[in-house]
């Protein structure tokens, strides 16, 4: 995995879907096993988010599988689940990194302005 995989998109996607470590392990064992229904009380953690993001459907036995809205956000999770296997210490470092608001603000102030 190249560091181009860490493009801007997928960023705003990490900033955006994927709150914590803890988080992205969640979602990656919804991805492991896409068939699969899981009850959310097994994960150990909220799951609220995934699904205002599109990230799964909850059945009406409020059971959730992970059922991305769009390629898009399929194509972002495959990119996390690479980058936990082959890059995991950089992409623990980037999830924590996009937490930080005072970083980001920072690196915001040198994109150049069309």
């Amino acid at each position: 995995m190249e560091d181009s995989a860490f493009s801007d998109e997928f960023c705003r996607f990490i900033q955006t879907a994927v709150p914590s470590v803890d988080a992205a392990e969640v979602l990656l064992q919804l991805f492991g096993e896409p068939e699969r229904w899981w009850d959310p009380a097994a994960l150990q953690a909220p799951v609220d988010g995934f699904q205002a993001r599109g990230l799964i459907a909850v059945g009406p036995d409020k059971r959730v599988q992970y059922r991305p809205a769009n390629p898009e956000l399929d194509a972002h999770v495959r990119t996390l689940a690479q980058a936990y296997k082959e890059r995991p210490v950089t992409l623990i470092r980037v999830i924590y990194a996009l937490r930080d608001t005072k970083i980001q603000t920072f690196a915001d102030a040198f994109k150049l302005r069309r």
